[in-house]
C-alpha cells in the first residue's frame, strides 16, 4: 500500500497497489524491467505527486539540519571515535589469545566502524562544516599510503572509493551508470541455468569475501577510467564499463571483455596499490611484534593471524548485511536517465531507490553503521551522523504528507529480499520517469568539481 496526496497532509487518500503474486513474473521481460501497465499500477502515486512542492520541502529541511551543525556533531563523533577505540583495544591486545568469539567480534567492529560511520560520513564532508580535525573530506586517507594507514586503511583505495562511492553511486542511484546495481551485476547468477540451491550457495560463498573480491577491484576500475578519461585516451576495444571487475576476472579472464577489463585495471598495479597496504598492515604488521616475545612468539602470532582472519570473514558479513541490502528488494525502484542534483525528481528516486532500518538511537545505529539512515543520507550525502538521526523522522513525515513511499524494514527482511533479486527470485521496480518534470532532467549528465558528497562542492 502506498499514499497518494496533492502535496497537502490533509487531502490524504489511500490507493491499494496490488502485490507482485506468483503469476505477474510472467509479464516479466528478461531484463528483469516489467511491462508499463504493470509498473504503472505499483506506481500510480508518482502521477499525482507535486513534485515542486516535495521538493520545497525535502530542501528546506536540508539547509534547516546543515545550518544546525555544531560543536554538538563533533562531540558526537568523538563518542564513536571511542567506541570504535574500544573494540580496537579489546580485539588488538587480545588477538594473541586462542582464537575467540569475543576478540572477533571486536576486530570486526573495528574495521566495520572505521569504514561504515567513520571514513563514510568524513568523505563525503559531512564534518566539513564544523572544526573536526583531519575528519574533514579534503585530504582524509588520501594522498599517500601512510595518510591511508593512519586514516583509514581498508581493502577499498580510498580514492577509488570517492569516484565510485560518492560521485557515481549516489548520483546515478539506481540508474545504469550506478555501479552498485545490484539486479544487473548480478545478471550472470540470476539467468544462470543452474539449481535455485546452487545460486543460494553462490551468494553464500560471495557474502564473507565481498569487499576485496569484488568492491575493491570495482571501486579501483572506477577510478582509472576517471584516470583514462581525464587524460583523453581512449578505453580499450572491447571494455564494457559497466561490467564489475572482480579478482576472479583479472586472474582468470574467460572472454575477450574481461581481457580488455585488464589493460584498465592492471592486476599487479591493484594487487600492489589497492589490496597491499591493508593485507601488509592489518595481517602481518599488526601482529609482527608478538613474534619477539621467546619461545612463544610464533605461536602467538598464528592465533592473532587466525583472529584477523575471522574477522575479517565477520566484517563481510556485516557490511554486507547493511550496505548490498540497501538498494535492492522488489519494493525499490530503478531509473531510466539521469536527474539534476537536489531537483524533486532527485529527492524522489534517493527516497524510493534506498531503504532504511530499524533507527532512532546511538547504540542500534552503532550496530547498523548508520547505514540504517540510508534514505537521509541519498538525499543530503554530506551531513554528519548526528543529522542523519535528528533528520530522519521529519523526512519521514515530508513522505507521508506527499505521499512519497518511504521503506523501513529489519535487516533481515531485507537480506532476504536482496537475495531474492541475487539469484532472480523477484525483480526491482522500474519507475515511471515519464511523469518527472522535464526541467529536472540532467540533458547534459552530472559534472563535479571534487570527490566530495556534496554536488559542486558546496
Amino acid at each position: 500500500n502506498v499514499i497518494s496526496t496533492n502535496g497537502r497532509s490533509s487531502s490524504l487518500k489511500v490507493i491499494t497497489i496490488p502485490l507482485i503474486e506468483e503469476e505477474d513474473k510472467l509479464h516479466v521481460k528478461s531484463n528483469g524491467r516489467k511491462s508499463t501497465t504493470e509498473q504503472l499500477d505499483q506506481s500510480a502515486w508518482v502521477k499525482n505527486l507535486d513534485y515542486t512542492a516535495f521538493a520545497k520541502d525535502v530542501s528546506q529541511l536540508g539547509k534547516k539540519l546543515r545550518k544546525e551543525q555544531s560543536e554538538e556533531d563533533v562531540e558526537h563523533l568523538q563518542k564513536i571515535l571511542r567506541w570504535r577505540g574500544i573494540a580496537a583495544v579489546v580485539g588488538v591486545t587480545t588477538m594473541w589469545t586462542t582464537p575467540n568469539p569475543i576478540t572477533v567480534l571486536a576486530l570486526s567492529t573495528w574495521t566495520y566502524a572505521s569504514w561504515t560511520m567513520v571514513a563514510h560520513h568524513t568523505c563525503h564532508g559531512g564534518y566539513n562544516r564544523v572544526e573536526a580535525g583531519k575528519f574533514n573530506s579534503k585530504g582524509f586517507a588520501i594522498g599517500s599510503v601512510k595518510r591511508r594507514v593512519e586514516d583509514w586503511c581498508d581493502w577499498m583505495m580510498p580514492e577509488a572509493w570517492n569516484i565510485e562511492h560518492n560521485r557515481l553511486h549516489h548520483y546515478h542511484l539506481g540508474e545504469e551508470e550506478d555501479p552498485d546495481l545490484v539486479q544487473r551485476n548480478l545478471d550472470f547468477l540470476r539467468e544462470m541455468n543452474i539449481p535455485k540451491a546452487l545460486k543460494y550457495l553462490v551468494v553464500g560463498g560471495f557474502i564473507p569475501i565481498w569487499k576485496w573480491f569484488y568492491y575493491a577491484p570495482n571501486t579501483f576500475k572506477e577510478l582509472q577510467i576517471a584516470k583514462w578519461r581525464k587524460a583523453g585516451k581512449e578505453l580499450p576495444e572491447g571494455f564494457e564499463s559497466k561490467q564489475a571487475v572482480t579478482v576472479a576476472t583479472m586472474l582468470f579472464p574467460r572472454d575477450p571483455m574481461e581481457m580488455a577489463s585488464r589493460t584498465v585495471v592492471d592486476p599487479v598495479e591493484f594487487f600492489r596499490t589497492v589490496l597491499a597496504p591493508f593485507f601488509v598492515s592489518r595481517f602481518l604488521l599488526l601482529p609482527a611484534p608478538l613474534l619477539l616475545i621467546p619461545g612463544i612468539g610464533p605461536s602467538f602470532f598464528s592465533h592473532a593471524v587466525v583472529n584477523l582472519f575471522f574477522a575479517e570473514l565477520l566484517t563481510n558479513i556485516h557490511a554486507f548485511l547493511t550496505i548490498v541490502t540497501n538498494h535492492a528488494g522488489e519494493d525499490i525502484y530503478m531509473f531510466e536517465g539521469g536527474v539534476k542534483p537536489q531537483s524533486g525528481a532527485f529527492y524522489v528516486r534517493q527516497i524510493t531507490g534506498s531503504t532504511n532500518y530499524q533507527a532512532g538511537n546511538d547504540l542500534i545505529d552503532f550496530f547498523h553503521g548508520w547505514l540504517n539512515y540510508q534514505i537521509e543520507h541519498h538525499v543530503w550525502p554530506d551531513l554528519s551522523m548526528l543529522q542523519y538521526q535528528r533528520g530522519a523522522p521529519k523526512l519521514k513525515e515530508i513522505c507521508r504528507a506527499h505521499g512519497v513511499p518511504y521503506v523501513q524494514e529489519s535487516i533481515w527482511k531485507r537480506l532476504e529480499k536482496t537475495v531474492d533479486i541475487m539469484v532472480g527470485n523477484s525483480n526491482m521496480r522500474v519507475f515511471p520517469v515519464e511523469f518527472e518534470p522535464a526541467k529536472d532532467k540532467a540533458i547534459h549528465g552530472v559534472t563535479w568539481k571534487s570527490t566530495n558528497g556534496a554536488i559542486d562542492d558546496e
